[in-house]
């Protein structure tokens, strides 16, 4: 039994189905400059994020990505592009007060506050007419000042 050679297997036979070549942006619109100027040209090599994306998945070849990218950099250094965008999302189970976590409200409901039914952020009607009138004494306390130093002159 020692002295038994394995036979070597057959490779398996690729099943997959062959993908097609991405085609660039700049062959499609037949580019031959790829100017910083252009900004919808560039955000096309752009991800959500404002990350540069790769060769592989815009479909540049190394010359196109090459001119691609240092357009994007200028672009970025003239403020045409941002250097970062920030994409809020909200995971399952985030501890920080995302989805399923002992989120924040609870925590506030818990240390007995709880918010009315008829509060809002944004509607602060009732204090708005309180700050009205501290306001406008405020200005007619500076106009007779105003008015007094000039009548002393």
């Amino acid at each position: 039994m020692a002295g038994k050679k394995q036979q070597p297997r057959a490779k398996a036979k690729d099943t997959r189905k062959p993908r097609k070549k991405k085609v660039s942006p700049i062959v499609k619109d037949s580019i031959e400059y790829v100017d910083y100027k252009d900004v919808n040209l560039l955000k096309a090599f752009l991800s959500d994020r404002a990350k540069i994306r790769g060769s592989r998945v815009s479909g540049n070849n190394r010359q196109q990505q090459r001119q691609a990218a240092g357009a994007i950099k200028i672009a970025r250094e003239m403020a045409l592009l941002p250097y970062h965008m920030r994409v809020v999302t909200q995971r399952k189970g985030d501890k920080r007060g995302g989805g399923g976590g002992r989120g924040r409200d609870r925590e506030d409901r818990d240390r007995g506050f709880e918010p009315e039914a008829n509060d809002s952020v944004f509607d602060d009607d009732k204090n708005a007419q309180k700050t009205d009138g501290a306001t406008s004494d405020a200005v007619e306390v500076v106009t007779e000042e105003t008015t007094q130093e000039e009548a002393t002159e």
